[in-house]
């Protein structure tokens, strides 16, 4: 049963990830890739506020294994973040690694303080 909340939860998670990343990105003129930094933000304050609830293992798995695992791109940050580098865009490669790991950290604490405030 878990493997099917897993799969449910990335077969919403994965699609939303597209068109969030896709909007975003379409709202901005330039290199740096903000769609994918805002997936990764949104993924990290919904997984921060999942862990810090009392949910049982099929909430975690459907919402944050499936759908937050699925929404979030650890691979898409790094390829990003490497073809900025190899484009000549060093300042943007190097911010954006920056902002996406001190945005997500953040995020992941907001979500959990927002839980625990909440709960």
């Amino acid at each position: 049963m878990t493997i099917v909340l897993i799969v449910v939860g990335a077969a919403l998670g994965a699609p939303l990830r597209y068109l969030a990343d896709r909007a975003v990105q379409a709202g901005h003129d330039t290199v740096f890739p903000w769609g994918t930094l805002a997936v990764n933000v949104a993924g990290s304050a919904v997984l921060g506020f999942l862990a810090a609830l009392p949910a049982g293992s099929g909430v975690m798995a459907f919402a944050g294994t499936g759908f937050c695992g699925a929404l979030t791109t650890y691979s898409t940050l790094g390829y990003e973040t490497v073809r900025l580098a190899e484009e000549g865009a060093r300042f943007h490669a190097v911010a954006n690694a920056a902002a996406s790991i001190v945005a997500g950290l953040g995020a992941g604490y907001c979500g959990a303080a927002l839980a625990q405030a909440v709960s």
